[in-house]
């Protein structure tokens, strides 16, 4: 899938072109197009600097943010390659601590595709063989590289030699290639397990033990789980983290939600769990402060697409879509930050995401819903939001863009004379974009 990849460059736009040309169209998995693509390039995955590799459910990408604030406060350079992009394509590929150019995108997506006639690579392939082509050819201390999709059979898993893999938060989404179960995900998750680089995680169910026990003892190697060797809690406005190293205090997490303390904590666990990049306390206690990750609870700007609210407007943006994103956002929403103020929804979601799974803990939070499309995407119709609103006894309406809702919510606001009107804009990845890019909030 092209993930909807255009490019005001003409020259990085000619070369997504030819890759919609040659894709299958489809997410497909498994490591044999990969591993051809990459031998035919000289096998850049084995010339990469120390890779840390991060699979999860939800909070893969904020964890791998939390891992590159920590090296970059410590003076190290890194490579980064995460998905998808929220505006630009050049966002997945981070080359030295930089968005990688346009010229350069396109020199590596064209060497890539000048070589890849007959593997009949997927969108996501040609792109990860560019980025480690990318990679390879340019120095750095470190690689951080958050898995596609699943694990076990994501173009990213040709990774023979990790300095260290992180899974974070598990849930159910994306059914139709890791199962129905969450021991069926876990075990795909666990699947970037490796000899000799330790396997840390989360904190999980009891019942996923076996699963996650299996895949480290099948790499081998061994499994770093919180709650037994580390662990990480809020204690006075600090996060506190212990290991068998000893305790860590740092500052709370920038990023919003009380979820995003756990992957910085297990962005600690992985950094103190590898002696491929060492890494100074100082540094560690920089990261939570300055990480950032855009479309996760991030507070808008003022732009060309809010200015119509009224001035004292607060609008946040996420990109989850499914139960366990609805539960790390609903939970951000106390009474206290609502200040007596109901949420303006503003929601899309493609149509494989499962809306009242999704949408069940804001129940009793939400004024209203404005449902919109995802811009080139299959995306669930604006009568199931409806029906969901219609059992809450709020009401719903159907916008062409996000133009119209925001143009509808600061009509509510003059009509009800609300002057600080509390917005939700989310749902999807996909619509986050199309969010930045027309209030003109560009990640960097």
């Amino acid at each position: 899938m092209a993930d909807h990849a255009v490019s005001d460059d003409a020259q990085v736009q000619a070369q997504l072109d030819r890759l919609w040309s040659l894709s299958p169209g489809a997410d497909i998995l498994g490591l044999e197009r990969i591993t051809r693509l990459l031998e035919r390039l000289g096998d850049p995955h084995r010339a990469l600097p120390p890779v840390f590799h991060v699979a999860g459910t939800n909070g893969k990408g904020s964890t791998c943010a939390f891992l590159r604030a920590a090296m970059e406060a410590d003076g190290k350079t890194v490579h980064v390659f995460t998905s998808p992009h929220l505006v630009r394509f050049n966002e997945r590929i981070r080359v030295s601590g930089q968005l990688i150019s346009d010229a350069l995108l396109a020199r590596y997506l064209e060497r890539v595709l000048d070589i890849a006639e007959g593997v009949n690579a997927s969108f996501f392939e040609v792109t990860t063989a560019a980025a480690f082509l990318a990679f390879a050819e340019h120095p750095a201390d470190a690689c951080i590289i958050e898995v596609g999709l699943g694990g076990r059979l994501d173009a990213t898993n040709v990774i023979v030699d990790p300095a260290v893999c992180g899974i974070a938060q598990l849930g159910i989404d994306h059914q139709a290639f890791l199962g129905d179960t969450l021991a069926q995900i876990a075990a795909e998750k666990a699947g970037i397990a490796k000899a000799g680089a330790a396997l840390v995680t989360q904190r999980y169910a009891e019942s996923l033990f076996p699963v996650i026990m299996d895949a480290a003892a099948k790499a081998p190697t061994r499994w770093i789980g919180q709650g037994d060797a580390w662990d990480a809690a809020v204690y006075r406005d600090r996060l506190h983290y212990r290991d068998e190293q000893g305790r860590l205090e740092t500052p709370l997490p920038r990023l919003a939600g009380a979820h995003q303390v756990q992957n910085a904590a297990l962005a600690f666990a992985m950094l103190r769990h590898q002696d491929a990049v060492p890494l100074s306390e100082a540094a560690l206690k920089a990261a939570p402060l300055w990480a950032h990750w855009p479309a996760r609870l991030q507070r808008l700007d003022r732009g060309p697409l809010l200015d119509a609210l009224p001035q004292d407007a607060t609008a946040w943006l996420d990109g989850g879509h499914n139960a366990g994103a609805g539960e790390a956002i609903g939970a951000f929403f106390t009474t206290d930050r609502l200040e007596g103020h109901k949420l303006h929804l503003v929601i899309g979601m493609l149509a494989n995401k499962e809306v009242d799974a999704f949408l069940a803990p804001f129940a009793g939070k939400i004024a209203h819903i404005h449902a919109l499309p995802v811009p080139g995407h299959d995306h669930h119709p604006a009568d199931r939001f409806t029906a969901i609103a219609a059992k809450w006894g709020i009401g719903c309406t159907a916008h062409d863009d996000a133009r119209q809702a925001i143009a509808a919510i600061a009509a509510e606001c003059a009509a009800s004379g609300d002057d600080a009107p509390k917005l939700l804009i989310g749902g999807s990845l996909y619509l986050a974009g199309e969010i930045l890019r027309l209030n003109e909030q560009l990640p960097d």
